[in-house]
């Protein structure tokens, strides 16, 4: 405190009635700017306030605090104290906020995503050169792995941490910096960067052609196992209709993605769709073939996404600038 400040201090001392009961108000400081008193909880309770109130169950809360539910209930019991105000209504098998509650809760999960936010930035930034990409593992083994020899020769300074996933990030509590999203583009939270459309064709082995089953026109498809992804069920439909075949196949098998099921086609399990960028090189080298001249555009595409506003390291800029770059010219030479 400066010399100018303990002068003030004494002068508003001088002129506060005594009182054995010595409690200062933080709002009788602040004016003057001799202290700012901030009036925080315990950083745990409400960590335990926010966890109950969105899960809407002080066990559940437990859980995912790694504490017990007796724990939580004395974090958010020492909070009410504090406050002096009722945040939850407990009823039979649940606790249900009050109004004063849930007012309380938007701004404490805001504040706690900031703090969570500030925190990842500082962490991150000895690691600018690291970053954790997540992608979708047809586009991930297909595409990205065979040009990662290049992308290290260019860029030998950054770290990249692949991981193969095919579900939605959530960047703002999760340690992974950008991703390869495949769909329509309309995600909430992120800022994207297109890449290309995803446009299917039918693989299988060379060996198949070869089989006592011919592919000698599109309906032959229907004599052999079509192999479809679990969450896109309907494309092999959509491809025979296209092809003027409205019979449904009688057999087939399902895998939960396109990598496992392009992988099932190589070994001549069946026939599968596959994007016809993905496969070049299989189909280049003779492992995978393709039986007719039939193209099926999806309606969706390959998208990298990041958390919106967010601020980019170095090495994101870097990893976003060579997979668009890498991508143009793939397109081009298509």
């Amino acid at each position: 405190m400066s010399l100018v400040q303990c002068w003030r201090y004494t002068k508003v001392l001088q002129g506060f009635p005594q009182t054995t009961d010595f409690q200062l108000k933080d709002e009788f400081f602040s004016p003057i700017g001799v202290f700012a008193i901030r009036r925080l909880p315990p950083l745990n309770a409400l960590k335990s306030f926010e966890a109950a109130a969105r899960l809407g169950s002080f066990n559940q809360a437990a859980e995912e605090l790694y504490v017990t539910p007796s724990a939580v209930s004395h974090q958010v019991k020492s909070l009410e104290d504090f406050l002096e105000i009722k945040l939850f209504r407990r009823e039979k098998r649940q606790v249900l906020l009050t109004a004063a509650g849930e007012k309380y809760l938007k701004s404490i999960e805001h504040a706690l995503d900031e703090i969570d936010s500030a925190t990842r930035r500082l962490m991150a930034a000895p690691n600018a050169g690291k970053v954790n990409l997540s992608v979708a593992p047809a586009f991930l083994t297909r595409w990205l792995v065979p040009r990662l020899g290049k992308f290290q020769e260019q860029y030998p300074h950054v770290e990249l941490r692949l991981t193969a996933s095919t579900g939605l990030i959530d960047f703002a509590h999760s340690d992974t910096d950008m991703a390869v999203y495949m769909g329509d583009g309309n995600w909430r939270g992120v800022e994207t960067h297109y890449l290309r459309n995803m446009v299917l064709v039918p693989v299988c082995s060379p060996r198949l052609l070869e089989g006592s089953k011919p592919l000698n026109e599109p309906k032959d498809l229907l004599r052999h196992n079509l192999i479809q992804v679990e969450r896109r069920p309907h494309e092999w439909s959509q491809m025979l209709a296209q092809a003027g075949i409205h019979e449904s196949p009688a057999q087939g098998l399902t895998f939960s993605n396109s990598s496992l099921a392009v992988g099932a086609a190589m070994e001549g399990v069946g026939i599968a769709l596959a994007d016809i960028q993905l496969v070049e090189r299989e189909v280049s080298y003779g492992q995978l073939a393709i039986p007719f001249d039939l193209q099926h555009d999806t309606g969706k595409a390959f998208y990298l996404v990041y958390q919106k506003n967010r601020q980019l390291t170095h090495g994101m800029q870097e990893v976003r600038d060579w997979i668009l770059s890498e991508m143009l010219q793939s397109t081009v030479t298509e």
